[in-house]
């Protein structure tokens, strides 16, 4: 049966239809407004309409950064979109004029499946999944389900506190994990770098534009991939913080693999390689337990579009 997945971004959504082999046989595209709720349901069903012309479409899969209601018919809480206690299924049902089943999914949810049904986790059983991007996502598979939990929040791993009156986050807590496990940390710690070394930031401050406020993390790992001994530090120091954070996860879970998804992933071994170290050097009974391996995911964008509408199928 084929499925449509949608996945919401920021300011956009991007479609596709998928088979069961999860291979993308179409894809479209919408822009939308995060602070127009009624964008996004429209654009939804402008993608069914445009799609279902050439395929016949047996659900639809949506994936939506927030917290997911247990029914997955809509989503509770989004810290970018407009949506609270937002039905998003019956929405859209409404706009399409037809009985398709419509699926809403937490996107890093999505992109996890994605990845153990098809990607860098498809021989293994257990994996924890981290969305490495403006903030920290979380998938989790054990013995092969997905772990939603009892009210359809869990694997919110950004928000697990590590460190007590640490930096605020955006989820109204202080020290959130993916205050220095993300992108948007990064940024933050190259930023601050080029003010209190500006003698080792010259070469991130050129690609900034001479602003460094201008910094973004495509420049850190620019730089470092060029051998900028700064940027190296930099996402030595990403790479540290996700390593030791997926070892406490380790400890409650014991995965097979920890994949790393998310635009961080361009940095490869730059990030694996420290954060492989933290882990082991953080890993309880080291040395009597198999260690999970940590590997990038291997579906790149498309992965919430797959899985998606992988789940919008079960």
């Amino acid at each position: 049966m084929h499925a449509i997945g949608v996945d919401i971004g920021g300011t956009k959504i991007a479609a596709g239809v998928v088979d069961e082999d999860g291979t993308i046989l179409a894809k479209t595209r919408r822009d939308t407004q995060p602070d127009d709720a009624g964008s996004i349901d429209r654009a939804i069903a402008e993608v069914y309409a445009e799609l279902r012309e050439g395929y016949e479409i047996g659900a639809i899969g949506v994936a939506a950064a927030g917290f997911v209601a247990a029914d997955r018919s809509g989503v509770l809480f989004a810290p970018n979109i407009a949506w609270r206690d937002y039905p998003l299924r019956d929405n859209v049902r409404a706009l399409i004029g037809s009985d398709v089943p419509v699926v809403v999914e937490n996107d890093a949810n999505a992109a996890g499946w994605a990845e153990f049904r098809y990607g860098a986790a498809k021989d293994v059983e257990d994996m924890l999944l981290l969305t490495v991007g403006t903030g920290l996502g979380g998938a989790i598979v054990v013995n092969n389900r997905l772990v939603r939990g009892a009210w359809g929040v869990a694997a919110e791993v950004g928000h697990m506190r590590v460190v007590p009156g640490g930096h605020y986050c955006g989820c109204g807590h202080e020290g959130c994990w993916e205050q220095y496990s993300s992108g948007s940390a990064l940024v933050r710690d190259a930023q601050a770098a080029v003010v209190a070394q500006p003698d080792r930031a010259t070469r991130l401050l050129e690609l900034a534009g001479g602003d460094a406020a201008r910094l973004t993390g495509p420049d850190v790992t620019k730089a470092a991939q060029e051998g900028d001994p700064l940027a190296i530090d930099l996402l030595a120091e990403l790479g540290r913080w996700i390593g030791e954070g997926s070892a406490s996860v380790a400890a409650l879970l014991d995965p097979a693999l920890i994949v790393i998804g998310g635009g961080v992933g361009a940095a490869g071994d730059l990030l694996l390689a420290p954060a492989r170290k933290a882990f082991a050097e953080q890993l309880s009974a080291r040395g009597h337990r198999p260690e999970a391996a940590i590997v990038l995911a291997a579906m790149g964008n498309d992965a919430g579009i797959v899985g998606a509408a992988d789940l919008a199928r079960a």
